[in-house]
């Protein structure tokens, strides 16, 4: 093989390892909070502004079950401690969450209040979440992954092929790639092929006329919160197992995940996936430093001499407010058209 195929499968290996697969992990728990959102406003018609400090509540259940199970030496060797205590989680993060939605959001349904005066009172929620977060867990950042760190290192890859460039594979990327396909599946089946998700369906397509048909208000909104829950507490736990646990960091993936949703297209699943991918590629390859990546393709005379860096790593989440401004100016529907829940 050329050196110059070998510099490529060098150029190569170094954009998988530094944005392809960070990109992938970090767009698949933007897809779970960016689904969950979809939910909400699809069928209990409002932006829930809490979400992300819902996430942040979820991840401090999982770290503390996780701390208390690590201590007590229940572990099973090699598999992340935080999975097995996700189940219990996720009943704490929907008991929280339907306790918010009697305490405040059924009151303003009952009144028929304007979606903004709900909004403003998931704001509201927003703050004695994070704040509760806090009081509780501090605002130190946490770790709280165990377990195998790699299902393969750098070194392992670069030994087995000989490349100058390796690719490590985090235990958490794979896990949250493979999580949130199987939970999308999961929640897309349940909307189309059970009695319930056809029943959330039609009370998100014509409400009056869902009630005329028998079908019952309350257990709708109860189960949408269950799969909000669900969602939200998964999220929220493999992004602090891939990045680690700051609060403040949770209050601000706000942007990107309502970014997503709007990108895709409000009130449709499919488009709050694919814009969660797009504002997740987007943040990492405008503020992925290129220097040696354009050194392994460019000859010796147009090697750079700076980073070859787009947009610093501090305006990240400015890089999904200029894509959620651009798609408003050009496309405001989204990439979708804003279909409520899933289609037949």
């Amino acid at each position: 093989m050329s050196s110059d195929s070998i510099d490529i499968i060098n150029a190569f290996a170094l954009l998988t390892n530094f944005v392809i697969l960070p990109a992938l992990s970090y767009g698949s728990q933007l897809a779970l909070g960016a689904l969950a959102v979809t939910l909400v406003y699809s069928v209990l018609r409002f932006s829930n502004f809490a979400q992300g400090d819902s996430m942040a509540f979820g991840t401090m259940i999982v770290i503390l079950l996780t701390g208390f199970m690590i201590n007590q030496g229940w572990t099973i060797s090699g598999i992340p401690t935080a999975l097995l205590v996700i189940p219990v989680a996720i009943i704490g993060t929907a008991i929280y969450l339907l306790s918010m939605d009697r305490l405040v959001y059924k009151f303003y349904r009952r009144v028929k209040a304007k979606s903004i005066t709900i909004v403003m009172a998931s704001i509201g929620v927003m703050f004695v979440t994070g704040g509760l977060v806090r009081f509780i867990l501090g605002p130190r950042p946490q770790i709280f992954a165990d377990g195998e760190r790699f299902i393969f290192s750098v070194r392992e890859f670069k030994a087995f092929t000989g490349l100058e460039q390796g690719i490590a594979l985090k235990t958490s990327q794979f896990l949250t790639v493979t999580i949130a396909i199987l939970l999308v599946a999961f929640v897309f089946y349940f909307l189309q092929k059970t009695k319930t998700g056809k029943a959330m369906r039609a009370y998100s397509d014509n409400k009056e006329l869902a009630l005329l048909s028998g079908i019952d208000p309350d257990k709708v909104v109860t189960v949408t919160w269950l799969l909000v829950a669900s969602l939200t507490t998964i999220a929220g736990a493999l992004y602090g197992l891939d990045k680690g646990f700051t609060p403040q960091q949770y209050h601000l993936l706000l942007l990107p995940i309502f970014a997503s949703v709007i990108v895709g297209g409000i009130g449709s699943p499919l488009g709050a996936i694919a814009g969660a991918f797009l504002i997740a590629f987007s943040e990492v390859l405008l503020t992925y430093a290129y220097k040696k990546f354009l050194i392994y393709l460019l000859p010796l005379s147009m090697h750079p001499t700076s980073l070859v860096q787009l947009i610093g790593t501090e305006y990240k989440y400015a890089i999904s407010f200029m894509i959620l401004v651009i798609v408003l100016l050009i496309r405001p529907t989204g990439i979708f058209k804003g279909k409520v829940l899933v289609d037949e």
